[in-house]
């Protein structure tokens, strides 16, 4: 089955649409557009309202019970807001091609990665030996790497004289980053599509033997020959089994719902209890800190806002408890089912593959560097598509 019929509506946008959705992975803050779209939300049917209604009320019912309500209601709103905005433009979009620009930000990204890294620490990719941007951490230039695959494998009629060198570029930044999790995005979302009927993905699924053959075979022959004192190759990130200190991230989770098991710590707020993350000094990222550039002192007191559980339902209970853990999972279901009805390969592999990444991070928890913000618009364009809107009677 392919991702688009020939006898598909086809949605037509603004042109300088293009060139704002591949300028967001290099400037974030540019998804604040989609708050212009979030009037949208009133194509869905009632049904959907619900939901998202739902979501929302659960969210700022929970904020409610946290230690700091006065702060939490706001953090929750605000939060909620940009979530449902960035449905709001996938409904708007209507069109998994319209993800297609990413890719062209994404190449920039890696292209960045590759000169930062090598500017700053060399060819062994530093202590870590890892990849490294000033803006992405490891595994978000891995996840990133995934998706830019999915989406070359979804694009019908590129040119090989381009998708090729982008697809090496996407496949050498991913064994770089060492992101595990990534690698199991690339498969499982793989997998999804081509269980759906979108046999084209099988290609997706090679490029995760690729890219283990590369990790296995190759790397660790290439590191073996740097100057290179301490660090693992990404090799070795790739196929180590140990969970690298989440057991103790998920603990400290577990005690922040604990403390506050009906609303949580609050929004950004969980924080002090993660303390495996935040028991060090202040970082900006590793990247910065490689290349000298520390954090302030003003800012070591807010450190643990960014910081994650490493799971997305305990990360959701540590901040939110158990009412808007249940608003969060009902949304997931409600993606789940409109990306298989819809049975679009690129929305399919999106939504599985972060939802199986999920289980060891974090990537569905607003606001991100963009990949958080990707997954709920492509929820939207499921939506869209799956003819639950009030035009299309579904």
């Amino acid at each position: 089955m392919s991702d688009h019929t020939s006898s598909e509506r086809s949605f037509h946008h603004p042109r300088h649409l293009a060139w704002l959705i591949a300028l967001v992975p290099l400037f974030p803050p540019l998804f604040a557009a989609a708050l212009g779209t979030l009037g949208r939300l009133r194509d869905l049917n009632r049904t959907v309202q619900l939901v998202l209604g739902g979501f929302l009320v659960a969210q700022l019912v929970a904020a409610l019970f946290t230690p700091q309500p006065l702060l939490s209601v706001p953090l929750a709103l605000a939060r909620a807001a940009l979530l449902l905005a960035m449905i709001a433009a996938g409904v708007y979009l209507r069109d998994s091609r319209w993800l297609r620009p990413l890719l062209w930000g994404h190449l920039a990204v890696f292209v960045t990665a590759w000169v930062f890294t090598l500017v700053t620490v060399g060819p062994s990719l530093g202590p870590a030996g890892r990849l490294s941007h000033p803006l992405y951490y490891f595994v978000s230039l891995g996840l990133v790497s995934a998706v830019s695959l999915l989406i070359l494998v979804s694009w019908k009629g590129a040119s090989p004289w381009w998708r090729f060198p982008a697809g090496a570029l996407a496949v050498l930044t991913l064994v770089a980053s060492g992101s595990r999790g990534a690698l199991v995005a690339l498969a499982v979302g793989s997998l999804a599509a081509v269980l759906a009927g979108n046999l084209r993905y099988l290609r997706a699924l090679g490029l995760v033997v690729l890219t283990g053959v590369l990790a296995v075979g190759v790397v660790p022959d290439l590191r073996a020959s740097l100057p290179v004192e301490g660090g693992a190759a990404p090799a070795t990130n790739l196929t180590s089994t140990n969970l690298s200190g989440r057991d103790e991230v998920w603990e400290g989770a577990i005690r922040a719902w604990q403390a506050s098991p009906v609303g949580g710590q609050g929004p950004y707020q969980a924080g002090p209890f993660l303390d495996f993350l935040v028991r060090d000094r202040c970082q900006l990222s590793p990247a910065l800190e490689d290349a000298g550039v520390n954090c302030p002192a003003w800012l070591d007191r807010f450190r643990g806002v960014w910081s994650t559980a490493h799971n997305v339902v305990l990360h959701s209970l540590a901040e939110t408890g158990v009412i808007g853990t249940l608003g969060l999972l009902a949304l997931f279901v409600l993606g789940a089912v409109a990306t298989w009805r819809v049975r679009d390969g690129l929305l399919l592999a999106i939504f599985w593959g972060f939802m199986a990444m999920n289980v060891v991070d974090v990537v569905t928890a607003l606001p991100s560097p963009h990949f958080s913000e990707l997954f709920w618009v492509a929820v939207g364009i499921a939506l869209a598509r799956a003819g639950w809107t009030r035009t299309s009677g579904g």
